[in-house]
C-alpha cells in the first residue's frame, strides 16, 4: 500500500528543528520512535497519517509484550503526541488521535528493606555497644532504644524522634503515636524495646538529675536544638554509622528502611495487610499496597508448599 507517513515524519522533524530548536539527539530518537510505529501500523494495513486510537493502543500493547518499561511506552506516546499534533496544526489531519490515550502507567519502586538477619545483627551490635562503659554511654543507650522503638514500631522517624518523655511513664506494652494529622494510632511494643526504653530512660534520668539548673525536656530524646529534639538528621547518620560497624552497606540503610523493614517482616510472617496498615499510619490502604509483593510471594510459597498438585508436579515421571 502506498504510504505517505515517511513525507509527513520528515516535515514533521523539519518543523522541530526550525522552530522548537530541538537538538540532533532529540530530532533522532522522535525519528527512530515515530518509524518504529510506522513499521508496525503498516503491518496492520494502516497508513501512519489514518492510524485511529485502537491503532495506537495496539502499538503500546506490543511494545509492552517486547518487554519495554512503562518509561519506554510513554516516550513513544509523547512522540506520537508531537506528531500527532503536528498533523493537526497543518489541516492533514482533523483530530488527534492520541488525544483519548493514557499514558501507560509506571510501576511504582519496590521500598527498600533489610532482611532479619541484617537487622538482627544491626539491633544486636546497639545492644551490645549500648552495654559498655564509656562518657558517651547515654548516647549509645539512645541509639539501642531508637532502632528498638523503629523496628518494634514501624514509626515514622519523624514520630520517633519527637517522642514525649511522658512516655516513660508509661508502664504499658503500647505505645500511643500521634502521626500525620494528629491522628492518634496504638501500637504494641516488643519486650526488647521496652527494655531498652527503660534503661535509657533511667541513665537519662540520672544525668538530668547531675546537671545543675538543667530544664526538664518535653521530649524522650532532648536536644539542644531548636526543636529541643533530636534531629532526624542526626539519628539518620548515627544509624548509617552503625550499619558499617554491623558490616552493612550503610547507603542502603535510612531510617525509613527500617519502617519498611517492619512492615515486610510483618507480612512474610503472615500478618494482615490491613493490620500493617493501621501500624503504619497509612490513611489509605493503596499506600500500603506497596508491600503486595511481599503477600504475593508468601501465597506463591503457601500453595507450592501445601497445594496436593503442587506437590505432584514435583514428582519426576
Amino acid at each position: 500500500m502506498t504510504d505517505r507517513s515517511a513525507i509527513q515524519i520528515e516535515a514533521f522533524l523539519e518543523m522541530m528543528s526550525a522552530e522548537r530548536g530541538a537538538a540532533a539527539n532529540t530530532l533522532s530518537s522522535y525519528e527512530r520512535d515515530l518509524d518504529d510505529a510506522r513499521s508496525f501500523l503498516l503491518e496492520r494495513q494502516v497508513r501512519m497519517t489514518e492510524a485511529v486510537p485502537d491503532d495506537l493502543r495496539a502499538y503500546l500493547g506490543h511494545l509492552a509484550r517486547q518487554g519495554f518499561k512503562a518509561s519506554s511506552q510513554a516516550r513513544r506516546l509523547s512522540a506520537l503526541r508531537q506528531f500527532y499534533k503536528f498533523l493537526y496544526a497543518e489541516g492533514l489531519r482533523g483530530d488527534d488521535p492520541t488525544g483519548i490515550l493514557d499514558a501507560p502507567r509506571k510501576e511504582r519502586a519496590l521500598p527498600k528493606t533489610l532482611s532479619v538477619d541484617d537487622v538482627t545483627r544491626l539491633i544486636g551490635l546497639a545492644e551490645t555497644e549500648a552495654r559498655a562503659a564509656g562518657a558517651d554511654r547515654l548516647q549509645r543507650l539512645r541509639m539501642h532504644a531508637l532502632i528498638e522503638l523503629l523496628y518494634a514500631t514501624g514509626m515514622r522517624v519523624s514520630e520517633l524522634v519527637a517522642l514525649p518523655a511522658t512516655v516513660l511513664t508509661q508502664n504499658s506494652r503500647f505505645l500511643v503515636i500521634k502521626g500525620k494529622g494528629n491522628k492518634e494510632r496504638l501500637v504494641p511494643l516488643s519486650r526488647s524495646a521496652i527494655s531498652a526504653l527503660q534503661t535509657y530512660g533511667a541513665a537519662l534520668a540520672t544525668e538530668q538529675a547531675e546537671q545543675e539548673d538543667a530544664k526538664e525536656s518535653p521530649f524522650l530524646f532532648p536536644s539542644t536544638g531548636k526543636q529541643g529534639y533530636l534531629p532526624r538528621q542526626v539519628f539518620a547518620r548515627e544509624l548509617k554509622a552503625l550499619a558499617s560497624r554491623a558490616g552493612i552497606r550503610a547507603a542502603t540503610l535510612s531510617p525509613h528502611v527500617m519502617r519498611h523493614a517492619f512492615a515486610s517482616h510483618l507480612l512474610q510472617n503472615g500478618a494482615d495487610l490491613r493490620a500493617v496498615q493501621e501500624l503504619l499510619g497509612h490513611s489509605d490502604i493503596s499506600t500500603t499496597q506497596i508491600y503486595t509483593h511481599v503477600l504475593e510471594e508468601r501465597l506463591h510459597r503457601l500453595v507450592q508448599e501445601h497445594h496436593p498438585l503442587a506437590k505432584q508436579a514435583k514428582k519426576p515421571d
